[in-house]
């Protein structure tokens, strides 16, 4: 099983490229057993679309 470290690695990673099939059921299994990773997801998800949103919105000004 990945560690957190290498979870949270391929997560940021994720976010740049599309992740291989081995890497991404890795990922899965992890975030199926580990909360932490999960939040870190979340987290990481959420300051991705509240920053798209603030360059968005700054564009149109």
């Amino acid at each position: 099983m990945m560690s957190c470290k290498q979870t949270t690695h391929l997560l940021s990673q994720q976010m740049d490229r599309e992740l291989s099939v081995k890497e991404r059921m890795s990922l899965k299994f992890h975030l199926m057993m580990c909360t932490g990773c999960t939040n870190f997801k979340n987290n990481m998800r959420f300051l991705r679309k509240t920053c798209e949103r603030v360059v968005s919105d700054v564009k149109s000004e």
